[in-house]
């Protein structure tokens, strides 16, 4: 095939940089901070569209059919996470990092749009798109769900469950800890379990990778999230334990405990059982570097980048 005309080019960078920008304005001006109860229901609305249709895509054998479906759903879902930037950053006491990696997500996603553009350009469908669709599908309709309360009482008591837990380990060792709900007490220092402390992102991440690697049979899913989902769990209860006896006993901030020793542990485990992953579903691997090597496929976008920083490369025919 030919490759497009420079004009034609012009016009995809174009619309690859001055959608999401846009998409940014937009939720930013539509939802402030503070964003009322009506205005968090309504920013929902494009986020399970966008998964249902990424769900869609995944599931739908016809390919070019498939792919308009998920540029379709990428976008809503990029829609809804443009709408979330000022809330990170007013609702956790001014986080620039969590705020900026939201207005980076809205482009990427948008990125995962375009190659769908381009897989029907070309007639070139690869796997990882397919796959990420559906890893987003499976791991964003989880994890909303709960987190909406769309099954009723199920957050709650997913909380009130891990801080029990939690609690337990303390006693297990000897810690003498109390708790109230989802309030654990020591040394008459409270630390209150939230949403984020159940770990279920870090659970969910990897049932939706696991879940919708295509070419794996259901024994190796099945092991493959055996060695991840649950070891996660109790990894995660031994943070929450850890933080509260760090807290509680005056060694460190809660700020150290939480943000800095706790998240670098997670990410330490995450990275150990990604390996372990690939160890029991090698697809995964060929998954991600796919997507990684997305920017190989010298679209548009690309090509217009590498000008930029002095590359040449010859357009894809």
């Amino acid at each position: 095939m030919t490759a497009p005309s420079e004009k034609n080019n012009g016009r995809v960078v174009l619309s690859f940089f001055l959608i999401p920008t846009i998409m940014l304005i937009f939720g930013y001006v539509l939802f402030p901070y503070p964003p009322s109860l009506l205005a968090r229901q309504l920013s929902f609305i494009p986020l399970f569209l966008g998964l249902i249709l990424l769900g869609a895509g995944f599931f739908f054998k016809g390919k070019n059919t498939a792919s308009m479906l998920k540029i379709v759903g990428w976008g809503m879902v990029a829609f809804f996470w443009a709408t979330m930037p000022s809330f990170l950053y007013f609702s956790e006491g001014g986080d620039v990092f969590n705020a900026a990696v939201c207005i980076i997500g809205v482009y990427v996603l948008m990125y995962m749009a375009y190659h769908e553009w381009l897989s029907i350009i070309r007639n070139d469908h690869v796997s990882c798109l397919n796959w990420i669709a559906g890893g987003t599908f499976l791991a964003g309709i989880i994890y909303f769900t709960i987190e909406n309360g769309i099954v009723p009482g199920l957050k709650d008591w997913l909380i009130e469950f891990v801080a029990a837990q939690s609690t337990d380990l303390l006693h297990l060792f000897g810690v003498n800890a109390s708790r109230n709900q989802t309030l654990i007490i020591y040394n008459n220092t409270p630390v209150t379990i939230i949403f984020a402390c159940t770990a279920i992102q870090s659970m969910v991440l990897f049932v939706g990778m696991i879940g919708a690697l295509s070419r794996v049979n259901m024994k190796r899913k099945a092991l493959g999230l055996l060695v991840t989902v649950v070891p996660i769990y109790f990894l995660n209860l031994v943070r929450n334990a850890g933080v509260v006896f760090m807290v509680g006993s005056g060694m460190v901030s809660f700020e150290l405990a939480h943000n800095v020793i706790g998240k670098a542990g997670s990410l330490l485990a995450l990275i150990v059982l990604l390996f372990v992953t690939f160890k029991i579903v090698p697809e995964l691997y060929d998954e991600i570097v796919g997507i990684i090597d997305l920017p190989k496929r010298r679209g548009p976008v690309e090509l217009f980048i590498g000008r930029l920083l002095g590359k040449k490369h010859d357009a894809h025919r």
